[in-house]
């Protein structure tokens, strides 16, 4: 019986579910992988899926695929468009959708797999497939690894994964060494004296404190960081306050910073925790602020070797011109983490989702930031073919590029 992937896209994108909440998912994935043959152990690392395909002597390659949605309103007018809602940590009513196409990477392993279990004439080794749970937190794959996924399960002699991407379809975008920044994820919590909107004088204005905070980090990239490292800070989030009338007594900045080094992530946290600090003094705030690291995630660093290897084998399998090197992606990634745990080469690639026409038209029109929609935007869908069917070959040839 052959699975109907576009269905199962299509479902799965109707149906997104945010990071460690994913339970419907992992059931689908792990009822077709259980329908393919595999062993199938659920509940791994929370909601975490491992299927395993054994076919006798050889390597055992691990395939890692993320699969939570985002706290994001969807608004791409498709006919399967995400109406879902969800509660975030806070237990706040969020809008769902998959707007970084996690959908998407789990459709294509499933197709990936089915390929790969019904030509087991053809290859031999051990396939491990890691359906992984909040990608979006950076905490799913440590989450796996802390519940022993790399010894109750046969170990890796490589890890692979995909992420499909705002490129032409039929593109794979990857490159040898660092392929993703390193990130870290910051809660500041600044502490006023809260009091009556109509006595300022009275209270330490944690708003004012919040504001000043934000503009000065600003500077971090701009001001203190040779232009020839890349760093990024943003402050993704403020929160501070339920009334017009009521000063409060503190606010919190949720930061994301990301660099390509260890070098210029010891600086850049310097500095922030530095501007935090002082600006929180300078207003005279009754007590320090807290900074609260949520997660790291170190660079994706691909193995020259077998990012070489792999290269070589798309152009072959896929087409001639099939890959292109990307530059450094500055988004970040936690797949690094299994690879690093296991001490094994890791490859990790993009392949594109775009209608060419449409990405060459921006191209020539210089608006493909406008008109190009990228990951986390509430307007991101994937053209649903051919990058199903890509996805699907890119990691089948991967797989099979590495088994015997």
């Amino acid at each position: 019986m052959t699975i109907d992937l576009e269905a199962l896209y299509v479902d799965l994108h109707e149906h997104p579910e945010l990071s460690f909440q994913e339970l419907r998912t992992a059931a689908i994935a792990a009822g077709h992988l259980r329908d393919l043959g595999l062993e199938v152990t659920e509940r791994v690392g929370g909601t975490g899926v491992v299927g395993v395909l054994r076919n006798g002597e050889g390597p055992t390659v691990w395939l890692r695929a993320d699969m939570d949605g985002l706290p994001v309103e969807e608004q791409t007018r498709l006919p399967y468009a995400s109406t879902a809602r969800g509660l975030n940590p806070q237990g706040t009513e969020v809008p769902v959708m998959h707007a970084c196409g996690h959908d998407m990477h789990v459709a294509a392993m499933i197709g990936a797999i089915e390929q790969l279990a019904s030509t087991t004439g053809e290859w031999s080794g051990t396939i491990v497939v890691l359906i992984q749970p909040a990608e979006e937190f950076g905490a799913g794959a440590q989450a796996m690894i802390a519940d022993g996924v790399l010894t109750r399960f046969p170990r890796p002699d490589i890890v692979l994964g995909q992420h499909v991407t705002p490129l032409p379809t039929g593109i794979v975008g990857v490159r040898p060494g660092t392929q993703m920044a390193a990130s870290d994820g910051l809660t500041i919590t600044l502490y006023g004296r809260g009091g009556h909107g109509s006595r300022p004088h009275a209270t330490v204005d944690p708003i004012v404190m919040a504001a000043a905070t934000v503009m000065r980090l600003q500077t971090v990239a701009s001001r203190e960081i040779d232009p020839r490292e890349m760093a990024v800070v943003t402050v993704g989030s403020i929160h501070a306050g339920l009334k017009h009338n009521i000063i409060p007594a503190e606010a919190r900045l949720e930061l994301s910073l990301r660099y390509a080094d260890d070098s210029t992530r010891a600086k850049v946290l310097e500095k922030v925790e530095r501007i935090v600090r002082a600006e929180a003094e300078a207003s005279g705030a009754p007590v320090p602020p807290t900074i609260e690291t949520d997660h790291t995630l170190p660079p994706t660093i691909n193995d020259a070797d077998a990012t070489a290897r792999l290269s070589a084998a798309f152009d072959r399998e896929i087409g001639a011109g099939t890959v292109l090197d990307p530059g450094m992606f500055t988004g970040s990634e936690d797949v690094s983490w299994f690879a690093r745990e296991a001490g094994v080469p890791l490859v990790f690639w993009f392949w594109g989702g775009v209608d060419p026409a449409v990405f060459a038209k921006a191209q020539a029109e210089g608006t493909i930031d406008r008109d190009i929609p990228t990951n986390h935007s509430p307007f991101f869908a994937p053209l649903l073919q051919p990058t199903l069917r890509n996805g699907v070959q890119t990691l089948t040839v991967a797989a099979r590029e590495f088994l015997d």
